[in-house]
């Protein structure tokens, strides 16, 4: 089993080249960072973890400009976004982006999508909070035949165009893994689209029956990612036996000073699973 962080990058917190080098230096394979673009002043939409949204969520970098800089100070880490929120992005340059990073990166990029869930922040992208998994699914789509052809082309309800050139194409063949974040409603999608399955903190109790089920329904061996695993080499050991191929451990997001001994538990963790 392998071992990252996942994390918001703001303007408060440590910066990307900073911690891309402290992660890779303590022999950690990946980090996820998260993306919002803006938080609406008059949200209706309620925190998922309840109470009030934190102060990280309205800071967050640009997810393709931070970990382009964490790659020009890396050579191994995964760069990957924790998620990207493709019901508010554009899929044209979104793949322009995610293929660039892969080819600055060497082919590096993991490219971690969802559905978001604040849903004044996607009207605010012109998007219908009510048909955003139908568009997400459809953008996902559009994006891998721009990743994948020479002359690429899309006809869907949300995404049109005729034929297009776009690179650069991925470094990585055949395009970057995508991997699909949600609960059980997203199986259908990671078993369409995804590469890989990214389950938000599930404990493993509820995460090996889960597992089955997405696995059944894809008709495949779908490697799995936890996100926001606690520091408990127990219930990690149980994460191992499910036979996850990877987990994130939650950075928070504060000064370098106070980021390494973090950085520093999560790589004395991982070691004793080595």
């Amino acid at each position: 089993m392998k071992f990252g962080v996942s994390t918001f990058l703001t303007d408060q917190g440590i910066a990307p080249a900073a911690l891309g080098r402290a992660v890779d230096e303590r022999g950690l394979d990946s980090l996820f960072i998260a993306e919002h673009t803006h938080i609406p002043v008059d949200r209706r939409t309620p925190y998922p973890r309840g109470g009030e949204l934190p102060e990280i969520y309205y800071r967050t970098l640009d997810p393709f400009v931070a970990l382009a800089a964490v790659a020009a100070v890396t050579e191994r880490l995964l760069l990957g976004t924790g998620i990207a929120l493709v019901a508010q992005r554009d899929p044209i340059i979104t793949a322009k982006e995610v293929a660039s990073l892969d080819l600055v990166s060497g082919g590096r990029a993991v490219f971690g999508v969802g559905i978001g869930w604040n849903r004044e922040e996607m009207a605010n992208h012109g998007t219908d909070p009510r048909t955003r998994g139908r568009l997400v699914d459809e953008r996902l789509r559009a994006i891998r035949e721009l990743w994948t052809r020479e002359k690429a082309e899309f006809h869907g309800e949300f995404v049109d165009f005729d034929p297009v050139y776009s690179w650069p194409k991925p470094a990585r063949q055949p395009h970057p893994p995508i991997y699909v974040g949600g609960g059980e409603g997203a199986f259908r999608r990671v078993a369409a689209l995804g590469d890989a399955w990214l389950a938000n903190g599930t404990p493993p109790e509820e995460l090996g029956p889960q597992i089955e089920r997405l696995r059944s329904l894809a008709g495949r061996d779908v490697p799995v990612t936890v996100y926001g695993v606690p520091q408990d080499p127990e219930v990690l050991e149980r994460y191992a036996r499910l036979g996850v191929e990877r987990v994130l451990f939650y950075l928070p997001t504060v000064p370098e000073a106070e980021t390494l001994p973090h950085l520093d538990r999560f790589a004395d963790v991982a070691g004793r699973f080595r």
